[in-house]
């Protein structure tokens, strides 16, 4: 049987932390995955890393980024013509071709609560 890792409070600083990363096939809007991919250049980093600081920080309650990074995604934003912003979060919709017949679908990305 696995034993589960143990969650530290507080970890030294640069201490390593070795983790198992696993391969997703995650749909994204276009616009805000080219931002995502243009910022993570930026920083010299891969997308998987970048989208794991951006959603540990979330989970803390903390904001990710600085100034300056905050000018950067705006630069992008601009350059890639993303006009979306959290508001929009619950209700994107995704327009999809049903195989076959020609006709578009609309698809949301969250379920009806129960």
């Amino acid at each position: 049987m696995k034993k589960k890792p143990k969650i530290a409070a507080v970890r030294p600083p640069g201490e390593e932390i070795f983790v198992e990363r696993v391969q997703t096939g995650v749909r994204l809007e276009k616009r805000l995955l080219k931002v995502l991919k243009g910022l993570a250049e930026y920083h010299d980093m891969t997308l998987g890393d970048l989208l794991e600081g951006i959603v540990l920080h979330a989970f803390d309650g903390r904001h990710p980024f600085s100034d300056e990074t905050r000018r950067r995604i705006d630069d992008l934003k601009r350059i890639y013509g993303l006009d979306l912003d959290s508001s929009a979060s619950h209700r994107l919709m995704e327009v999809v071709e049903e195989p076959g017949t020609g006709k578009t679908a609309k698809r949301g990305s969250h379920k009806p609560k129960k």
